[in-house]
């Protein structure tokens, strides 16, 4: 199975375009390695802004650039573009409707060992929290291709947050189903429809295969487009199914689990059971060793299904 980040589609979907749309600009707070966004760099040093270690910079700047009309994608780690600069992401993109889109790279716990200072546990809520603000965990490379060249063709602010390590391909390159604010259903079921996100679609997929060779049928649903959520793929499947089982990369508030919580309880009453990180420090690890630990997991998937099975 291949293996390449998703922070490397970005750039190679912002070369491809930058050639002919000169308006393309992109943005860097001392990050353009770890973002992979260096080769942008060589190839457009006239169309890519070095900041440097300056997020709130980094920010406003682009949202200036956004004014002039440019199109401008700043990129950053996940958990000092959702914090240091959140006054910057509500004011300057969201309060004022500019064309920016925010890149929260190296999201969730990918920096593992580092702990919680850089780890983002909380952007999905933060940034959800902002009205105007849109938010996006595309799930592997074909997916955040298309959406990146989606984003290209609108002119309202986002947040999308991508991690750091290799993903597995969930889709077939050619043929990655996409809808701009529409969730993929990757498995129809009738006993439980577990709704993932971000790095944690492939594992639910997963659990999906192993809980089917226990007689049980789940259905799987890519919500990438956490804001706005696609209510009404969550009202489907969750009317055919006897529970609902969100996974995500998060702290357990504020984030999928809350949002399709709300969107379950108002409209179609069935139980939610949310699959998150901790309220507390993470343990330190590679991101395979912390979600196995946290039951994030294939297996641990499969288990917490498993166990809320009536």
């Amino acid at each position: 199975m291949n293996k390449i980040p998703n922070r490397q589609a970005i750039c190679q979907v912002l070369m491809e375009k930058a050639k002919e749309d000169k308006d393309i600009v992109v943005l860097c707070s001392d990050s353009r390695g770890s973002a992979s966004l260096a080769p942008f760099a060589e190839r457009f040093p006239e169309q890519f802004v070095e900041v440097g270690i300056a997020e709130q910079n980094l920010v406003s700047i682009s949202a200036g650039l956004a004014r002039c009309g440019k199109k401008p994608f700043a990129a950053s780690p996940a958990c000092f573009l959702s914090t240091r600069s959140y006054e910057q992401a509500k004011v300057d993109c969201a309060y004022s409707n500019t064309n920016v889109t925010l890149i929260g790279i190296s999201g969730g716990i990918s920096y593992g060992a580092l702990g919680m200072s850089h780890h983002s546990a909380q952007d999905i809520a933060a940034m959800s929290a902002i009205p105007n603000m849109r938010v996006y965990l595309p799930s592997d490379r074909f997916q955040t291709a298309k959406l990146i060249e989606a984003l290209l063709q609108d002119e309202s602010p986002a947040y999308i947050r991508v991690g750091r390590n290799p993903v597995e391909d969930i889709y077939a390159e050619g043929s990655c189903p996409f809808e701009l604010d529409k969730a993929t259903v990757l498995r129809e079921g009738t006993d439980v429809a577990v709704i993932a996100c971000g790095e944690m679609v492939k594992p639910s997929l997963e659990a999906a295969r192993l809980l089917e060779a226990d007689g049980i049928r789940a259905a799987v649903l890519d919500m990438y487009c956490v804001k706005p959520l696609d209510e009404e793929a969550i009202l489907r499947v969750a009317g055919q199914v006897g529970f609902v089982v969100t996974a995500e990369e998060h702290a357990p508030f504020g984030g999928l689990g809350s949002r399709v919580s709300q969107v379950v309880a108002a409209k179609c009453p069935k139980k939610v059971v949310n699959l998150a990180l901790p309220d507390a420090p993470v343990i330190t690890g590679t991101s395979q060793e912390v979600f196995r630990h946290y039951g994030l997991d294939a297996e641990g998937i499969a288990r917490a299904v498993k166990g809320n099975i009536q």
